[in-house]
């Protein structure tokens, strides 16, 4: 569907879904220091500001599929062992990075998401998904990551 043919209701649907997501996840990291935010609390290397960083580069990466196709995602098969590095880092609070930090890049990659959703010519303009050990077979449209994963 073009943005002539989308109702206001529906783009406003499609924005209130994962505002409301970012909402309680940053309602978790209410109130914690660095320190509170980079603790691991269980045996994973997860950790809740990781979670917000590994969140924000997920929308990244999902806003840059929507506008350029499966270029805009890594090769899985030409990943090298610091590009494994590097996606396992959004896992975890490294040195140096903050909580604030973190918040004001997912706020920041929240409002380019937004902009992109409320101006895409066509919401049903689907892209075929690259080769991923969990890729379905089914392409994805504007709606789908936020509705089926």
């Amino acid at each position: 569907m073009t943005v002539d043919q989308a109702t206001p209701t529906e783009r406003a649907d499609l924005l209130a879904v994962p505002a409301n997501q970012r909402r309680l996840l940053r309602h978790t990291a209410r109130d914690l220091t660095d320190e509170q935010a980079a603790r691991r609390t269980t045996v994973s290397e997860l950790c809740l500001g990781g979670l917000i960083k590994h969140v924000t580069a997920s929308e990244r990466n999902w806003a840059g599929f929507l506008q350029n196709g499966p270029s805009a995602m890594a090769d899985v098969d030409a990943m090298t062992e610091a590009d494994l590095a590097a996606w396992a880092d959004t896992f975890r609070m490294l040195p140096g990075e903050s909580l604030a930090g973190i918040l004001a890049d997912y706020a920041d990659v929240a409002r380019r998401t937004d902009e992109l959703i409320a101006t895409l010519p066509d919401l049903d303009a689907a892209q075929p998904l690259p080769r991923t050990p969990s890729s379905s077979a089914s392409p994805w449209t504007a709606p789908r990551p936020s509705a089926d994963h």
